[in-house]
């Protein structure tokens, strides 16, 4: 079992003052592999936990580059992350109201968390919904020239509806 999956008890690293470092390949995170088709690449940060009015919160910090599937062209994508977050450790969601004001809630089931999940939380987040290369240039079609030359065969299912319409 890889250390950023392992659940960490929320009380005691706020308690503590912890620092976690942590590297990730998102293809392993289960809660974005079912929601984005096509995601690659790693992540790394850091995560610092702290309490404030009581309650446990983390920094979290993440760097990293992303690979999604363009829904334009279909060709991958690289999405360049560098961010910040600052959330509050819930253990239930009567305790939302208790979080600070500046903090995004996020529930920490039982008083336990992974890095993992707090890392997929972020970029369910953060990562688009429908990933498109910035500019049209960058989806340009393949030359019909070199699809000829991939071997494939372009299946055209309108081709004689011509022929057909006159009849």
């Amino acid at each position: 079992m890889p250390p950023w999956s392992s659940p960490l008890e929320i009380e005691r690293l706020a308690d503590s003052g912890a620092d976690v470092d942590f590297a990730v390949p998102l293809a392993e995170l289960s809660g974005l592999r079912s929601s984005r088709a096509g995601v690659a690449g790693s992540v790394r940060g850091h995560v610092r936990f702290s309490r404030e009015q009581g309650v446990p919160v983390a920094e979290l910090s993440l760097r990293g580059t992303v690979t999604l599937e363009c829904q334009r062209c279909m060709r991958p994508m690289e999405l360049p992350l560098d961010a910040v977050t600052r959330i509050a450790l819930i253990a239930s969601e009567s305790e939302a109201g208790r979080a600070p004001a500046d903090r995004e809630p996020v529930l920490a089931v039982g008083g336990r968390i992974s890095i993992g999940e707090l890392v997929t939380e972020e970029l369910l987040l953060m990562l688009p919904i429908v990933p498109l290369h910035a500019g049209s240039s960058e989806c340009a079609p393949v030359p019909a020239a070199q699809a000829r030359d991939s071997g494939s065969e372009t299946h055209q299912p309108f081709a004689r509806l011509g022929e057909l319409l006159k009849r």
